[in-house]
C-alpha cells in the first residue's frame, strides 16, 4: 500500500508511532525492521540482556518480547479489519501481558527470531491485501482504526522502542 494513513484513520494516541514513519511505502519499512532487530540482538552482550535502565522498567529482553507481543496484536487487528470483521477488538494491557510473559528466561537471539517470525507472517498477509482491505476501518480498543494505519503503527511501534533501547539502555 503506497499511501500514508490520514490522521482520521487512527486515534490521536497512535500519532506517536505513525509520525516515526515518514515513508510512503510501508512494506519495505516493515521488512527492513527484521534485520534491525536481529542486528540489535546480536550486538547486545549476554550480560546486558537483562539490563534495566531504572527500577521497575523492563529489561532489554522484555522490550524485545513486548515488540513481538505488539506485532502479534497489531497483526491480528489488521487481519480482522482487513477481512471485514466488524466485531470490536479488545485493548491490550502491555503491563499485564509482561507479568506472565517470562521473557527474561529467553535469550535475546531467540526473542529476535520470534519477532522475525511474527513479522514475516504479517508481511505475507499484508502483501496479499487488496486496496479495499487496506482501506477498511474497524474498532480496536474502543477507537476506529484502518488496516492501513495498523501497518504504520506496527512500524512506528518498533521505531519507538528501538529509540528507547538506544537512548535509555545504551544498546
Amino acid at each position: 500500500m503506497s499511501h500514508r494513513p490520514e490522521s482520521t484513520e487512527y486515534a490521536p494516541f497512535y500519532e506517536t508511532y505513525v509520525s516515526r514513519v515518514p515513508e510512503e511505502e510501508i512494506l519495505p519499512v516493515l521488512a527492513g525492521q527484521v534485520g534491525e532487530i536481529r542486528r540489535l540482538a546480536a550486538g547486545v552482550p549476554p550480560e546486558r540482556e537483562g539490563h534495566r535502565y531504572a527500577d521497575g522498567k523492563w529489561s532489554v529482553r522484555e522490550v524485545l518480547g513486548h515488540l513481538t507481543d505488539g506485532e502479534r496484536l497489531f497483526g491480528y487487528r489488521a487481519l480482522c479489519i482487513g477481512r471485514g470483521d466488524t466485531n470490536p477488538l479488545p485493548g491490550f494491557d502491555e503491563q499485564a501481558y509482561m507479568v506472565h510473559a517470562g521473557f527474561d528466561e529467553v535469550p535475546l537471539a531467540e526473542l529476535a527470531e520470534d519477532f522475525a517470525a511474527a513479522r514475516e507472517a504479517n508481511l505475507r498477509m499484508l502483501r496479499r491485501f487488496d486496496p479495499e482491505a487496506w482501506r477498511r476501518v474497524g474498532t480496536a480498543n474502543g477507537v476506529a482504526v484502518s488496516t492501513r494505519a495498523l501497518a504504520w503503527i506496527m512500524a512506528g511501534h518498533v521505531r519507538h522502542h528501538l529509540a528507547v533501547l538506544k537512548d535509555r539502555y545504551g544498546v
